[in-house]
């Protein structure tokens, strides 16, 4: 299992103790990091195929403050794809009416023959980038349908269905940023957590980090955070991922050959 970390606030905080924290964690999760830190619709986007304890840039990069009030942190191990930097999380993607998405995924798709259409298209191997392009093309034809960009609900309602359609028999934990909202989704127990710290902050870990007040990530429903305050959560769409059999392949897979 991958590791995310998210921050949806309304106010600039600072994130270097988080930051440094859940990197701390790359020991086990040591195939890549990355970090996207958002603008508005701009996406700053910073990321390495190393270890993060190994990176030089990264160290020197969180010993100067970081003030931001929307974020998204991955680190990768590895499932599907080497260690090049197109395979390290997080991916960002535009639809045609110049929207930017950031998607960073923890699991593993084992079943999704959909996803095999962007296999000639994306720059790396993993299937969670492929995540990204099936939800971009499926975003793109409704707009092409309405002949205009689709308003905040009819995101909420479009990634949720596919989100359905995609939990099924497949483990997915998702931070999603559209330069607006933080869509929020996990269908694996007890590996995604939150800390609302303020009424106008919150923050996301696969890991439960320093300080209290942590409590699990309502199960497979999706949730959408704007400004640090729950704006929308939908029925339950997913299904409830367990094969301990397939995890039992991926704990056991030889990762020198990455």
């Amino acid at each position: 299992m991958c590791e995310l970390l998210g921050v949806n606030s309304h106010k600039r905080i600072n994130v270097n103790r988080y930051l440094t924290q859940f990197f701390s964690h790359s020991e086990k999760h040591c195939h890549g990091w990355g970090l996207a830190l958002f603008y508005g619709d701009a996406v700053s986007l910073e990321k390495e195929p190393i270890c993060a304890n190994q990176s030089l840039y990264l160290r020197q990069r969180i010993k100067h403050p970081i003030f931001i009030d929307n974020m998204i942190a991955h680190i990768r191990l590895a499932s599907v794809g080497r260690m090049y930097y197109e395979n390290s999380h997080p991916f960002v993607k535009h639809d045609n009416r110049g929207r930017s998405w950031t998607l960073a995924h923890n699991g593993t798709i084992f079943d999704f023959p959909h996803l095999d259409d962007f296999k000639d298209v994306q720059e790396g191997q993993t299937d969670s980038e492929r995540i990204l392009y099936y939800f971009i093309d499926e975003i793109n034809k409704r707009q092409e349908q309405i002949d205009r960009a689709l308003e905040e609900e009819e995101r909420f309602k479009l990634l949720e269905d596919l989100i359905a359609d995609l939990s099924i028999n497949n483990k997915i934990n998702l931070l999603i940023w559209d330069g607006e909202y933080m869509y929020v989704h996990t269908n694996y127990a007890d590996t995604l957590h939150y800390n609302q710290i303020t009424s106008d902050t919150v923050i996301f870990s696969t890991q439960p980090l320093e300080g209290k007040g942590w409590e699990d990530v309502p199960f497979l429903h999706l949730q959408v955070w704007k400004e640090g305050q729950l704006v929308y959560q939908g029925q339950k769409i997913s299904q409830e991922y367990f094969d301990p059999e397939k995890d039992y392949e991926y704990k056991n897979f030889d990762y020198a050959t990455l």
